[in-house]
This record gives structure tokens, C-alpha cells and sequence, in this order.
């Protein structure tokens, strides 16, 4: 007898404990729903989309609602109830119409809220104060009409009416940033940028582009003027010699050119090596420091004499049959052997090692997306990250990467695309198109 009490004690313990266990885990569970905000909107704007996520554990959602309340009155975002098979995660998307829920510029609070279907109704609730942006900011430019040189450099100075994230020129699809500075004790924005040879045209659309925290963007046409200018086309021979004394070195460093011949690996070195290397070059440049850190014109390597010119497009010939093209992004300097190579301006060091067809090269920035790069180096006597004054010696000039004879490869890069480096040589050029333009009142 005692052993059957005993069995059924020890039962109904199980049992009891078996239905309290799935009490608290289902309908008797004090576990309140959670709600994530997958972003972290502190403005909303006309391209304002919140994505949320609602999740419970427990006994599962029952109901969810999202509402934004301005002027005491709430628009009612979403709202949805949940029945049937255990509901443990929904996650919501809703598009913000401003005009269609009759909000205004100013603050306002969001109302994210959901409760589970225990017999608690646990509850969770999220309140956000939010501004609401729907009045695109305006942008007032500074400078005159721009004059603009093929495969130049232009800058324009403006203001916009309110603080924006986002602001710049666009040249056909090509992007460069704005600077925030002080001009006169009074901030406004300036941004530097290239006209590449390829888009200088008529056709070609450069517009000042704002956009502020709640998406909304304005764009304005900036009034510019190309310049007339030609460029030369040469045709260049590479002959047996030459691939012999340089595609080795190529075919060392890069494993994909494993069996190729001189002549295949000069064409994959002259194409797809050089796109690889300008990438890394714009790479490079997507980082630039938010103030002007050059100051005057910039030095040209002395003692030197042009071998090749900006913009030169040359067709490449071997044994009579074109191989390749490629224009010329660059200057080429060239004096004695190992001559020493001078920064052209003040700046921070911000690549040094082998790149490619450049061979050693340096980069310096030179602050608001100005950069100058150095290639072909025989040794490099400075580290990325040195800041350095205009004349200090980077290293000494050599015949590393595609380079056929001593000499100093020059380039200036505008945003991550190069430009004309003979336009910050001449102190005029530097007078008319930056310093007087720089003398504004506002």
C-alpha cells in the first residue's frame, strides 16, 4: 500500500510539474515580447522606410502596432493582430509617404508597441522622439562659371541652407565629396573635381547635388565652359628586347601570368592589370583629409625634361600588329639616374610600396581630395601615414614596373581620377581658378 502511495505521489508530482512547466512556457509565461528597430531613425523623410522586427519566444504575438504622433495627432503606421499557428517572429517594412499622412517639418514620436498571447498579455512598448524632414535643403553657389580644361580640374564653392550629410558635385556618373570650411568666419562647402578626358564634352552634365538626413535632395546645374584642348597619339613599339627585360618581373609576381607567353602577359599587364592597379589606386583615395594642407604652387621635379605628356594615348605595336592602347594619366620626368624625387607639396603620406605597372610609388594627400602620386621609384624614403613639406625627398627615381628607362611618373588626382598635373605647376592657373575664387563675400 505505502508503495502505491508512494507511485502515485511521485506521479502526480510528474504530472503537476509537466503542466506548470508548459503553463509558464506557453500561456502562464512572463517573458515580454522584443521589438528591434533595424534602424537607428532619429529623422523621418519622405524616403524613410522602417524595418522592424517583432519577435516572442513565449506563448507567441498576438498583436503589433506601429504609429508616429505629431501635433498630438497619431497616424496609425501598421497594426496587426496574429491567430492561429504560434506566431515567434514578424518582421514589418512600412514606407514613409509624408504628404499622404499630412506631416510637417518638426519633432514628432514613433510608437512601436506588441504584446503575446499569455494570459498576462505581456507587453512591450518603444517610444522614439523623431524630427520630421520633408523641406529639401537649397544650395547657393559661390563662384562664377567655371572654365573648365579637358582632363582639368575645377572647383566651386556653396552654401547650403541647412547642415547636410551629403553634399558634392556630380560629373556624368563620377562623384566627388564637399569639404566643409570656413570662408570670411562663415562656414560653407567647397569641392574640388575632374573632368576626365573621355566625358569632356558637351554632353557632359555637372551638377551640385544636396542631400539632407531625410533623403530628400536637390540638384542644380553648375555653369561651366570647356576650354579647348588636344592631346597627342603616339605609337609605340614594344619590341622583343623590351618584353624581355620587363615581363619577367611580372610574371613573378603574379601567378596568373604562369605560362603565358612575353607578349600575352604584356597584353594582360597593359589591360587588366592596370584597371586592378587603378582601383587600388582610387582605393586609395576615398579617404582625404577634411582641410586644405597645400600651400602654393606645385614643385616640378627639377632638371627634368618631358618624355611623355597628360593625355597621351598610345597604341602599343608588336611585330607590326597593334596589342594594346592606353592613355597616358601622367607626367614623365625624367634628369639623371636615381635622381632625387622632391613631394610637390605639403601632405600626408597615404600609400607606399609596389603597385603594379606604377613599380614603387608613393601618394601623398594633399587634403579635400587632392592627391599626387610618384612612381616608378628605384627606393622610397618615407611611410604611409608621415606627414611631409613640400621639396622633402620621397625617394630616388628609377625604372620599376612598365617602365623602360629612368625616370619619375608625376600624376595629380582630383576624387580618385586623374587630372592635368600641369595645371597645379602654373601659378597662375592656381590664381584664377582657386585663390580668387577663394576671395568670396556672403
Amino acid at each position: 500500500m505505502k508503495t502505491y502511495k508512494i507511485y502515485f505521489i511521485t506521479g502526480a508530482v510528474i504530472v503537476i510539474s509537466a503542466l506548470a512547466w508548459w503553463f509558464f512556457a506557453t500561456i502562464g509565461e512572463f517573458g515580454a515580447p522584443r521589438i528591434d528597430l533595424m534602424q537607428d531613425h532619429r529623422v523621418i523623410g519622405p524616403r524613410t522606410v522602417l524595418e522592424i522586427t517583432f519577435s516572442d519566444t513565449g506563448s507567441g504575438l498576438q498583436e503589433t502596432a506601429v504609429t508616429l504622433t505629431q501635433d498630438n495627432q497619431p497616424r496609425v503606421l501598421s497594426k496587426l493582430e496574429f491567430s492561429g499557428p504560434k506566431t515567434k517572429r514578424h518582421v514589418v517594412s512600412i514606407p514613409i509617404d509624408p504628404q499622404a499622412l499630412k506631416l510637417h517639418d518638426g519633432p514628432a514620436t514613433l510608437t512601436v508597441t506588441a504584446a503575446d498571447h499569455a494570459l498576462w498579455k505581456n507587453s512591450t512598448v518603444v517610444n522614439r522622439l523623431v524630427n520630421v524632414d520633408v523641406i529639401p535643403p537649397q544650395i547657393f553657389l559661390l563662384t562664377p562659371v567655371t572654365h573648365i580644361n579637358p582632363g582639368g580640374t575645377g572647383m566651386v564653392l556653396f552654401r547650403i541652407s541647412k547642415t547636410v550629410p551629403a553634399a558634392g558635385i556630380r560629373v556624368n556618373d563620377l562623384n566627388f565629396p564637399a569639404y566643409p570650411i570656413m570662408i570670411n568666419n562663415k562656414p560653407c562647402l567647397i569641392a574640388y573635381f575632374a573632368v576626365p578626358i573621355a566625358t569632356a564634352s558637351q554632353t557632359t552634365a555637372i551638377k551640385l547635388y544636396a542631400r539632407d538626413e531625410g533623403g530628400n535632395e536637390v540638384w542644380q546645374n553648375l555653369p561651366h565652359l570647356f576650354l579647348k584642348k588636344k592631346f597627342r597619339s603616339d605609337r609605340m613599339n614594344t619590341p622583343d628586347s623590351f618584353l624581355q627585360q620587363k615581363m619577367p618581373e611580372f610574371v613573378t609576381q603574379n601567378p596568373a601570368l604562369s605560362g603565358k607567353s612575353l607578349l600575352e602577359a604584356f597584353i594582360h599587364v597593359n589591360g587588366i592589370l592596370r584597371e586592378e592597379n587603378f582601383r587600388t589606386i582610387q582605393s586609395v583615395c576615398t579617404k582625404s583629409a577634411p582641410r586644405q594642407l597645400w600651400e602654393g604652387t606645385f614643385l616640378r621635379m627639377k632638371d627634368a625634361a618631358p618624355m611623355a605628356q597628360f593625355g597621351d594615348h598610345r597604341t602599343y605595336y608588336h611585330g607590326g600588329k597593334p596589342v594594346g592602347e592606353s592613355t597616358h594619366l601622367g607626367v614623365d620626368l625624367a634628369s639623371t639616374a636615381n635622381a632625387p624625387i622632391e613631394a610637390a607639396n605639403n601632405g600626408i603620406v597615404t600609400y607606399t610600396g609596389n603597385l603594379g605597372i606604377y613599380g614603387n610609388m608613393v601618394m601623398i594627400d594633399h587634403g579635400l581630395g587632392l592627391f599626387s602620386l610618384y612612381a616608378h621609384l628605384s627606393s622610397i624614403d618615407v611611410k604611409t601615414g608621415q606627414e611631409v613639406k613640400k621639396g622633402v625627398v620621397l625617394g630616388k627615381s628609377g625604372l620599376t614596373g612598365l617602365a623602360g628607362g629612368d625616370h619619375l611618373h608625376f600624376s595629380i588626382l582630383v576624387g580618385g581620377q586623374f587630372v592635368n598635373p600641369t595645371e597645379w605647376w602654373d601659378p597662375h592657373w592656381i590664381q584664377d581658378n582657386i585663390t580668387k575664387k577663394m576671395d568670396v563675400s556672403f
